[in-house]
């Protein structure tokens, strides 16, 4: 597999590509750090929340914040650890930053929100930032608790794909 710190290339993107989408600007340097996080912790999904100035259509990421993946099958699942949400929650209002998100990866799978993704986001219009390792991808996810678009949950709610720019 070629890594992006051994060519200098950015993985693909899974995100939209339709001016009219919802678009997270993640930094580059920022999205290479949720890439390494994702490479160190295989064959474990990663987790992690970002930090930055939300906004329900377009979001600026300014910080990541790795957590531990506290999931009972962390393979296949991810959980963040409860205590270092809040810890992290905390100092994201001492810094001024908002909540714009969460990361985890998909070593083995695409980077697109599974079925047990849906069933576990509950942040809406947050993103959800998809590490995918087998093809190299990082794609961007908005959680929508309303409407009918691409994937659903029972609860109603659906993930709207996201443009990603720098």
């Amino acid at each position: 597999m070629t890594r992006e710190s051994d060519t200098g290339a950015r993985p693909s993107s899974d995100a939209a590509t339709d001016e009219d989408d919802p678009t997270l600007v993640l930094p580059d340097e920022i999205r290479t750090q949720l890439c390494e996080h994702a490479r160190a912790g295989t064959p474990e999904e990663i987790c992690g929340i970002l930090g930055g100035t939300f906004d329900s259509d377009r979001s600026q990421v300014s910080s990541a914040y790795p957590a531990t993946n506290v999931a009972d099958t962390p393979r296949t699942r991810y959980r963040i650890d409860p205590e270092e949400q809040l810890e992290c929650f905390e100092r994201l209002e001492a810094t001024g930053e908002e909540i714009v998100g969460f990361y985890h990866s998909h070593p083995n799978g695409p980077s697109r929100p599974s079925e047990t993704d849906v069933e576990a986001a509950t942040w809406p219009d947050r993103s959800y930032v998809i590490v995918s390792l087998e093809p190299f991808a990082v794609g961007s996810w908005r959680w929508r608790s309303s409407g009918a678009v691409d994937t659903r949950s029972e609860s109603g709610g659906y993930f709207e794909r996201e443009r990603i720019v720098s």
